[in-house]
């Protein structure tokens, strides 16, 4: 063994003992598990955009739009599927305005989901990072981040100036959390509201929009999901639910800036025949004659008869589902052969947000 290697073996051994087991260890060798378990969002469409099946066991994730653009519908959906692997969710309501009725048509358990309505930020926090150190929780949904009124807020007067006082708290929460987090099986999601942005520097092409709580939550979280409503979904003349588009503004697990879009049933939550349907067009596993649908030996007259079908017949939804994800799986090689070659290009447009339009500028 040379000086350099002894030297450095003491130094490893002195860390050891000072620090405990596990403190630093050689990346190749060590024993942490490569491949991050995760929990599905409940859209088919969204698990594969996020290149992983879902989002990630102990690590951060942000979900931001919009009002009313189905936020709190899908971390509600998040928590039915963490809930199918018998694990316990908590639902942090800073906003007091968690309906038990959708929670329900959703597929969430409500007698095994723990809830909690705090009087203020600091509370809400505190509490979260005492469940995550228990090393029980499997999801945690905080909803939202703009809800989490600091304490020196809410004791001051109507009109009191209180510059950067809820950034500042999150960014001391996140520093915490985030260890935490890291010794843990949980998911932590921060449900986020967007504000306009008044002015900017930019100029021509800069982010119009803004997210609640500083920039801290946008370093801290794995990934990011910028939701929006891009329209509505009739039956007849009536409306029955929205279209929605989620973009995966950052991921650390997977290439970001992928899109899925699914459909979102008022008072139901996200509609996975439709998704289905969408994806098996596309991968001509159902094929579609004017307003006529062809599968298998099947024939259905609308969209609506057909997914009435795969809703009865759940052994058909699963059948193309395989079909999709073994599409999906192909070797890269079969895929670029497939494809025509074209080059596209995105442009930052004006309703673009801060890391949009940096990753477009930069690229």
């Amino acid at each position: 063994m040379s000086k350099k290697d002894l030297a450095l073996k003491q130094a490893l051994d002195q860390i050891t003992s000072a620090f405990g087991k596990g403190s630093i260890m050689w990346l190749g060798r060590s024993d942490t598990p490569k491949d991050v378990p995760v929990v599905s969002t409940g859209s088919f469409a969204l698990d594969i955009a996020l290149g992983c099946g879902g989002l990630p066991k102990g690590r951060v994730v942000e979900i931001y739009g919009p009002e009313a653009s189905g936020k709190t519908t899908l971390a509600l959906h998040v928590i039915a599927e963490a809930q199918k692997q018998g694990g316990y969710c908590v639902f942090v309501d800073a906003e007091h305005a968690l309906d038990k009725t959708l929670a329900e048509s959703i597929g969430v358990n409500t007698q095994n989901l723990l809830l909690s309505q705090p009087d203020c930020g600091e509370q809400a926090l505190s509490l979260v990072d005492t469940l995550i150190r228990s090393g029980s929780i499997d999801v945690i949904v905080v909803d939202s981040v703009a809800a989490l009124v600091p304490k020196g807020e809410l004791d001051g007067e109507m009109g009191d100036a209180h510059m950067a006082m809820q950034a500042r708290l999150m960014s001391q929460a996140l520093r915490k959390l985030s260890h935490s987090l890291s010794l843990s099986q949980s998911i932590l999601i921060f449900i986020n509201q967007v504000r306009s942005k008044i002015s900017t520097f930019g100029g021509f092409g800069g982010p119009t929009e803004v997210t609640c709580g500083g920039n801290a939550l946008k370093f801290y979280a794995s990934v990011r999901l910028n939701i929006k409503r891009i329209g509505f979904v009739k039956k007849g003349e009536e409306v029955v639910g929205s279209q929605v588009l989620v973009k995966v503004v950052k991921n650390k697990l997977a290439p970001p800036f992928k899109t899925a879009e699914f459909e979102l049933q008022f008072g139901k939550g996200i509609c996975r025949e439709a998704e289905i349907i969408k994806l098996s067009l596309k991968y001509k596993f159902i094929t579609k004659a004017g307003s006529m649908y062809y599968y298998n030996e099947h024939n259905f007259r609308g969209v609506d008869a057909l997914k009435s079908f795969l809703a009865e017949n759940y052994s058909a939804l699963e059948e193309l589902e395989m079909k999709i994800r073994e599409k999906l799986l192909k070797p890269e090689t079969d895929k670029v052969a497939e494809s025509d070659g074209d080059v596209t290009e995105e442009i930052a447009t004006l309703d673009s947000t801060d890391e949009e339009t940096t990753a477009v500028v930069e690229a």
